[in-house]
């Protein structure tokens, strides 16, 4: 077996049953990628559209194609036709237009609505409270062709094991909230943790992890 597949295959041990885990694969080769495939993994997360479509070209047709970074608004065209899940909904603007190109090419395309907590003021998402100013508006259900699934978010940057459990903790009761508010019966998912932090991030409700640099390494820019 590969070292790529030595690490999934101890990274799944280490996950409790119902936590999926993406393989963040962004700035990595495609050859690092088939590693991974030949080992069983198929979900993988993306944060540059030309990348993942040209990845998506080259890899196998039932690899789930992740994008888990900021979308502008002039990629979300090219990347409706192979994204499985979009993490990084981060406005209603957004939402609607990722709406209405999935309604173009005859698509229903699940997605997750990022939650910004954390300390940095770069991250983007929105705000518990202008979450549950969305779930409220009756926006969300009146969409066709988007499936919101859930949420998606980061802890602070900081070596603070409190702050970066709080963080968690206001993620998963946004998510909490936003369900109890929509009633809406496909959300299932909370995306939170990553390479370094993943553990702590299952133990505050994730059921979705993103671990890149653990699995391929130091990232290929």
């Amino acid at each position: 077996m590969s070292t790529i597949g030595k690490r999934i295959n101890d990274i799944k041990a280490s996950l409790p049953k119902g936590v999926t885990l993406v393989a963040v694969s962004k700035f990595h080769p495609v050859e690092a990628l088939q590693e991974a495939y030949d080992c069983g993994q198929r979900a993988f997360g993306e944060s540059r559209a030309n990348e993942l479509v040209a990845k998506a070209s080259a890899l196998p047709h039932d690899v789930e194609w992740h994008f888990i970074g900021h979308l502008q608004t002039n990629k979300v065209r090219s990347i409706i036709p192979h994204a499985s899940l979009i993490h990084s909904i981060d406005s209603e603007k957004l939402l609607r237009l990722v709406d209405s190109e999935a309604r173009r090419i005859g698509r229903t395309v699940d997605v997750l609505l990022q939650v910004h907590v954390a300390r940095e003021e770069t991250k983007f998402g929105f705000t518990p409270q202008e979450l549950d100013d969305l779930a409220a508006s009756g926006i969300i259900p009146s969409l066709g062709n988007i499936r919101v699934r859930g949420v998606m978010g980061m802890a602070s940057n900081v070596d603070d094991e409190t702050r970066i459990r709080q963080d968690f903790r206001d993620i998963a009761r946004a998510f909490d909230n936003l369900r109890k508010t929509t009633g809406i019966e496909t959300l299932d998912t909370i995306s939170m943790g990553m390479s370094h932090d993943y553990m702590t991030a299952i133990d505050e409700g994730s059921n979705m992890v993103r671990i890149g640099t653990t699995i391929f390494g130091e990232r290929e820019y």
